[in-house]
């Protein structure tokens, strides 16, 4: 039988490596395996959770939602021949902002490490502490902050913010071009209590693994845009083989985000198993409370947040090209390769 409970110690344990990762002057997190295998930090126990947890709950008859690109109702933009275009045109800043940016928001996912995460099982009918969601406490949440912005016990080692800036100096240079203006947020806004059932503040931290994981949705999406365009033959000639390795970083990242989409998608397919204890005595079905948030969130997501980012980098890159020498002819030209995105 799969084991299904596990200490903080054990969902923080990470593999011996044999090479430590380095790069572009970043000491990073992460190793090598002897074979040459990156590997992520604090895995050596919290995959095999997770998928011992994901299998509990299939056996059970309860599905894992669905938590893939499929999700998207909008493809990247720029897209990759808007992208090459620009960058043919000498125009780098629109994707060194992106990279920046990414590097930024990573940095913030660190406030998971401080996040003091209530115990669900007060407010769980059901026995959770063989599940994914009874050990959000134990160690999995902090995992993921130190993944993201850096392990507070562990200070000498970069994260995720650092790898997004490493992959941009192997792109770019370091210190290619200033550093953009950072958006406050890229989550969903509060709107109010959506579960006046339960108390506030475990309907916070629902609606916060509900929001981190359409984020972590839609950095797959921009993990495969990064890899493409950093590893097309036409972009970055001057700097081809440190595109490359670029796409490398951007591979490891994209390694370490699997767990916590893996754990997050756990935790919310978990909640739709359960009985919630309601703050006037009764009980409610957990996918009842659960499905439509999911759905609104998923939305607000693909489709509301994608069309408002589309249309403020498109004015951007259209305030950027006005700049330069024959820029309106350039943006109409750049237009035009997204109506041809859309019509292929």
């Amino acid at each position: 039988m799969a084991k299904l409970s596990y200490t903080r110690d054990e969902l923080m344990a990470s593999h011996d490596y044999a090479r430590p990762h380095e790069r572009a002057g970043y000491k990073l997190h992460g190793g090598f395996l002897a074979g040459g295998t990156y590997v992520s930090p604090r895995v050596l126990h919290r995959w095999p959770a997770v998928k011992a947890w994901q299998a509990a709950l299939t056996n059970k008859g309860w599905p894992l939602i669905d938590a893939t690109v499929q999700l998207l109702k909008r493809g990247n933009y720029p897209n990759i021949p808007q992208e090459k275009f620009l960058l043919s045109h000498g125009i780098g800043q629109p994707l060194w902002n992106s990279l920046t940016i990414t590097g930024v928001i990573e940095a913030r996912g660190r406030q998971l490490c401080d996040l003091q995460a209530p115990d669900f099982q007060q407010i769980i009918v059901e026995d959770i502490s063989e599940t994914c969601t009874g050990h959000l406490h134990k160690g999995l949440l902090y995992a993921h902050g130190a993944d993201e912005g850096g392990d507070p016990e562990a200070p000498e080692y970069g994260a995720h913010d650092d790898m997004w800036y490493a992959a941009r100096d192997l792109c770019f240079g370091a210190g290619r071009y200033p550093l953009p203006d950072i958006p406050e947020s890229i989550g969903r806004p509060d709107t109010g209590r959506l579960m006046p059932q339960l108390p506030a503040g475990f309907e916070q931290l629902i609606l916060l693994l509900m929001n981190v994981l359409m984020i972590e949705v839609r950095a797959e999406s921009f993990f495969a845009f990064c890899c493409d365009i950093m590893r097309d033959g036409d972009a970055f000639p001057e700097r081809r083989a440190e595109a490359a390795e670029a796409a490398d970083m951007v591979e490891r990242i994209r390694t370490d985000e699997a767990i916590h989409v893996g754990y997050l998608q756990t935790t919310v397919s978990e909640m739709r198993s359960f009985t919630f204890k309601t703050v006037d005595g009764g009980t409610v079905k957990g996918k009842d409370l659960i499905d439509p948030i999911w759905e609104g969130m998923v939305h607000w997501h693909s489709v509301t947040q994608a069309d408002f980012s589309r249309e403020q980098t498109r004015e951007a890159i259209q305030a950027g090209l006005a700049k330069v020498q024959d820029g309106a002819k350039l943006f109409a030209q750049f237009d035009k390769l997204d109506d041809m995105a859309k019509a292929a």
